[in-house]
């Protein structure tokens, strides 16, 4: 005879998948790794085929160290690309088809990174990757979000903005268009090169994929670290962008006066910049001094399975356990 599994949680990025079997009590009965989610990509089908190989894999492994898993009560999937309440539904839809669970939730997936990061649900996260997203939430189910889809809906920002940013003011650096930067010197030299001509050449010609221009995020920051002002002015945009998110976030929820933890996440922040992080802290206790700051260690796998938890109603130790396999 088989086991009921409470949740199926799902955190799925652009170039990985994770999902968690959670149990009854909270324990962690399975946990796979597999692809990309990339629906804009290859369409929500293939995308969901990817999810399904892993859920598959974890259902398997669950019969090896368990009992087999007969049903799952819940479904809960944290996504990147779902960006708007539209594609949710339309992923929950897919989701719902592949009949994994009784009931399914999507959200995006920085919903996962803040429930992480959290003991309740409630507060504000920012994440910053290759974008920047920010989303909040409180306990009786209300949230705050952006579309968070570039520069279109409003946002500035992220691994590749800054990275395009500091192309920008390099390249009009070294043609005199601009002013003055050490960007237009240690941006090519992070490739070998010499001039930003040679690395926009290489860029355009594909010798350098275009791709790696993440690289140069690190390399900003460094140049910034050092005393450049263009780069420093940079970091203290970034900083700007975040704290604006975050506190109108705060003033949707009605958190902005109450002691309410602010998440930070995602590779830039995750990455604990002293200029940036120094920057943030003191812009947000300007403008929302009452806000707490820590940036997530936990994966955001946890994250989805919490939201899980809630959804059926878990107990407090229920959740307890779940976090306490994470370490």
């Amino acid at each position: 005879m088989g086991v009921n599994a409470a949740v199926l949680a799902i955190d799925a990025g652009n170039s990985k998948t994770d999902v968690a079997l959670i149990g009854p009590d909270g324990t962690l009965l399975s946990s796979v790794r597999g692809g990309g989610f990339q629906p804009p990509t290859v369409g929500i089908d293939a995308a969901v085929d990817v999810l399904a190989a892993a859920i598959g894999e974890a259902l398997a492994k669950a019969r090896v160290f368990s009992e087999p898993v007969d049903s799952v009560a819940h479904v809960s999937a944290c996504l990147a690309n779902a960006d708007l309440p539209v594609e949710e539904h339309a992923l929950a839809a897919a989701l719902q088809a592949r009949d994994w669970g009784r009931t399914v939730e999507v959200r995006n997936d920085t919903f996962a990174i803040l429930r992480a990061g959290v003991d309740e649900p409630r507060g504000v996260a920012v994440v910053c990757g290759a974008g920047i997203n920010c989303v909040g939430m409180v306990p009786d189910g209300r949230t705050a979000r952006f579309p968070a889809i570039g520069r279109i809906s409003g946002d500035w920002g992220g691994g590749s903005g800054l990275a395009e940013e500091a192309l920008w003011f390099a390249s009009r650096a070294e043609d005199g268009r601009g002013e003055p930067t050490e960007l237009a010197r240690t941006l090519p030299a992070h490739f070998g090169l010499d001039s930003m001509y040679a690395l926009i050449e290489a860029l355009h010609l594909g010798h350098i994929e275009f791709e790696r221009r993440h690289e140069l995020t690190p390399v900003l920051f460094a140049t910034g670290a050092a005393g450049d002002p263009v780069a420093r002015g940079l970091v203290h945009r970034l900083a700007e962008e975040v704290v604006a998110m975050a506190s109108v976030a705060l003033t949707r929820l009605g958190l902005l006066d109450e002691d309410a933890p602010v998440v930070l996440g995602g590779s830039v922040l995750a990455a604990r910049h002293p200029q940036l992080d120094d920057r943030i802290a003191e812009l947000l206790a300007a403008r929302a001094p009452k806000s707490v700051v820590r940036v997530v260690q936990e994966p955001p796998v946890l994250g989805a399975g919490l939201l899980g938890l809630d959804h059926t109603g878990a107990a407090p130790e229920v959740h307890s356990m779940l976090r306490a396999q994470y370490g």
